[in-house]
């Protein structure tokens, strides 16, 4: 078992997490519940994935109150408005977890999914779900109650049925490496993961990603670690689901986790699973390490965006990655002429899944570090002012 990531467990449930989608950003924020959606009744295990379900569409964006960066951003003005719109205004995949109780889970999604799309019912809205507990280390030490198995259930089978018809994906548990450690090799949490997938892929216009951990965890770089995520993948129900996610809540490159979905789907495909592709998290690779490198210190408070690492020379900065995008093979990211390669074949986009600009991806937003992340990403273009 690699090293586990520092605990969050406990700060998770504070967190109003972020938000959804991408492309083209609309006007006006639609108020009126959307019209009733309609349901699959059931999902059968997919011999394949089609073609990419993220293209040929736009992306919703959301602009409310369950973005954490919202509030700093209409509030702020001149250019740090502009800086924090960077972060308030593109697209994200907002996370959903066990913050959010049984009871308003649907609500929740509903809303979420009406403020995203504008009143677009083409739009694309993108959701993390983060709901099996125990999750982090805690997964480690003891399985989920029978209680908590039900809940788990009815949460998802609320979530799903409020996603409905609407054009969703949906990255499904990050830091799945945990499912390996459950006592005893249980195969409860991922049995759980690999409800969810069944669950929200009979939604006809949901494609469910599983998170399979990042190129640096598991065991980084090796066979191994390859074979421990299709492990994750397989037991997680990657039978069913459209295809998997990857680097969600780690910072490695975009170069390294290209090379290891190709790997990954590669050996999904001979075991019978074709045509699997990922997304990729490039919301905290702008500089990339391997977890462990950097100190992201105990202050949750702390605005730096550098910290201190155990040798110097290696010291690293946190920073934003590529933009959402399709367009994963595209020259202007400037990535090696392989990866873009690779890019084309096993990759369906690159998304931002994590949350940089909170302290260690947890609660709270803080707007110094937000400011200096958009400062620091090379992709960020200062609006141009004219007179």
């Amino acid at each position: 078992m690699p090293p586990m990531r520092p605990l969050r467990g406990a700060l998770l449930p504070l967190a109003v997490l972020l938000g959804l989608a991408a492309g083209l950003l609309a006007p006006a924020q639609a108020t009126s519940h959307r019209a009733d959606r309609t349901v699959a009744a059931t999902s059968g295990t997919r011999t394949s994935a089609e073609d990419n379900p993220l293209a040929g569409r736009p992306w919703g964006t959301y602009e409310g109150g369950q973005e954490m960066a919202w509030a700093p951003y209409e509030k702020a003005s001149g250019t740090d408005k502009d800086l924090l719109g960077y972060i308030a205004l593109a697209p994200k995949a907002k996370w959903f977890g066990s913050w959010i109780p049984d009871s308003q889970i649907a609500q929740k999604v509903d809303d979420y999914i009406v403020n995203a799309q504008h009143g677009d019912p083409q739009a694309l809205v993108q959701m993390t779900i983060f709901r099996v507990n125990p999750w982090e280390h805690n997964a480690c030490t003891r399985l989920p109650t029978k209680a908590e198995r039900a809940s788990y259930r009815q949460w998802i089978d609320s979530f799903a049925q409020a996603v409905g018809s609407t054009y969703t994906a949906i990255v499904l548990q990050p830091d799945a490496p945990f499912a390996l450690c459950a006592p005893h090799g249980s195969l409860v949490p991922s049995n759980l993961v690999s409800y969810a997938a069944k669950k929200l892929s009979a939604q006809p216009n949901t494609s469910v990603y599983i998170e399979a951990g990042a190129a640096d965890w598991p065991h980084a770089g090796s066979q191994g670690g390859v074979d421990a995520a299709v492990k994750i993948l397989v037991r997680g129900g990657i039978q069913y689901a459209h295809g998997f996610a990857l680097n969600s809540t780690h910072y490695d490159s975009t170069t390294a986790e290209v090379a290891r979905a190709a790997a990954i789907a590669q050996e999904l495909d001979g075991l019978g699973y074709p045509g699997r592709k990922a997304v990729i998290n490039t919301s905290t690779n702008g500089h990339p390490f391997e977890y462990g490198d950097y100190d992201l210190g105990a202050d949750a408070n702390n605005p730096k965006v550098c910290g201190s690492v155990t040798a110097p020379s290696k010291r690293t900065c946190v920073t934003i990655g590529i933009p959402p995008t399709v367009k994963v093979g595209a020259e202007r990211w400037g990535l090696p002429r392989k990866t873009n390669r690779l890019a084309r074949s096993y990759v369906d986009a690159y998304l931002w899944i994590g949350r940089p600009w909170l302290h260690d991806q947890a609660d709270p937003f803080v707007t110094s570090r937000a400011l200096k992340l958009v400062r620091s990403t090379p992709w960020y273009t200062p609006p141009t002012t004219t007179g």
